[in-house]
């Protein structure tokens, strides 16, 4: 397994992972589904004047992204067994009054950080008041997508031949992506801005068939975008880890 890196900032990563397949590769991807994060899982009113229902404003607040400020444990695996304490639950809570705009910013947090804070939650007119107690927990995206790290994608490295070319150089001007490129007198086409969209295979089809473009079976385009709780290389390491586990588990079962 080889991995080349293309781009990594704080909130996104892509990189070329090659010597797997598609099974494979699915796998990871699905893998970060069980990686656990914070989220607001319950929110008890005790006055809501806003134009939002109970329902809207709680399932707003559950798609907040939350950091955890302390080790947290699942409510499964604490030895509270559920009830809910420091070890397993982050609390928040809200007590404001209109005319203003209530941002994330505006909740008193215990156990936990907002991610970013000025993420608008609902905005209340003159008099409005809005007032709950919120509680976090860990959980993971195969029970709801609020625990979702981030999003990861990927796609088979396009793998292409140019044989018999008469360098019209049409396929340059239809290409969407611009992927094809003219290089000392050369005509090659840039593997990460291809899609495989085959409007110059189809074009030449038409005069030499020259040009070849096929999906890579071992060589993927990886792209992971956090949601900011966690740094993009962090979801792709805990995303492999999990599938350690999960592969562990497995030969327990088999044996």
């Amino acid at each position: 397994m080889k991995i080349e890196k293309i781009h990594e900032s704080d909130e996104k990563l892509s990189f070329v992972l090659g010597g797997i397949n598609f099974s494979f590769a699915n796998t990871i991807r699905r893998s970060v589904y069980e990686i656990p994060v914070l989220a607001i899982d319950t929110v008890e009113f005790y006055k809501n004047d806003s134009a939002l229902y109970d329902e809207i404003l709680a399932h707003r607040l559950g798609l907040i992204p939350l950091k955890a400020s302390k080790t947290f444990t699942s409510r499964e695996e604490c030895s509270c067994k559920g009830k809910g304490c420091m070890k397993c639950t982050a609390t928040l809570k809200l007590k404001t009054k209109g005319p203003r705009t209530v941002y994330a910013s505006d909740l008193e947090t215990k156990g936990c950080e907002i991610v970013f804070k000025e993420m608008p939650l609902v905005f209340l007119s003159q008099d409005q008041e809005l007032e709950f107690s919120a509680e976090a927990i860990l959980g993971k995206a195969t029970e709801h997508t609020k625990f979702s790290p981030g999003i990861v994608w990927f796609r088979a490295l396009p793998e292409f031949s140019i044989k018999g070319c008469d360098k019209c150089l049409k396929c340059i001007e239809i290409c969407p992506k611009k992927a094809i490129i003219l290089k000392d007198d050369t005509l090659t086409i840039d593997q990460m801005k291809c899609d495989m969209c085959e409007a110059c295979v189809e074009l030449c089809s038409e005069h030499r068939n020259a040009i070849s473009i096929i999906p890579s079976q071992e060589n993927f385009i990886f792209y992971v975008e956090s949601f900011g709780q966690k740094t993009p290389r962090e979801i792709f390491a805990e995303a492999l880890e999990v599938l350690n586990d999960n592969l562990k588990e497995l030969a327990k079962v088999v044996k």
